[in-house]
């Protein structure tokens, strides 16, 4: 990763999982930086266990659109979805 940016913070360690799985299956490569007390005592706590989501900076754009289309419901299975 050449210029690591920061598009996402999440609180906790599942959360920075879940967004991170869904940059990587849309080809986006992520890095996570993370407070360390997140790890060893699961405190979310007023800034304590964010996990920010870095992306390359050539990645940046895209990784914040498609995290805004998440945002907004675009990518929602609709209702005729059979699993």
């Amino acid at each position: 990763m050449t210029e690591p940016r920061c598009v996402f913070v999440a609180n906790g360690q599942l959360h920075a999982q879940q967004v991170r799985s869904f940059l990587e299956a849309e080809g986006v490569e992520t890095v996570l930086r993370g407070e360390s007390l997140s790890k060893t005592h699961g405190l979310t706590l007023d800034g304590l266990g964010e996990v920010e989501i870095l992306v390359d900076a050539a990645d940046e754009q895209r990784a914040r659109a498609l995290l805004d289309s998440a945002d907004v419901g675009a990518l929602r299975l609709g209702d005729d979805y059979e699993a």
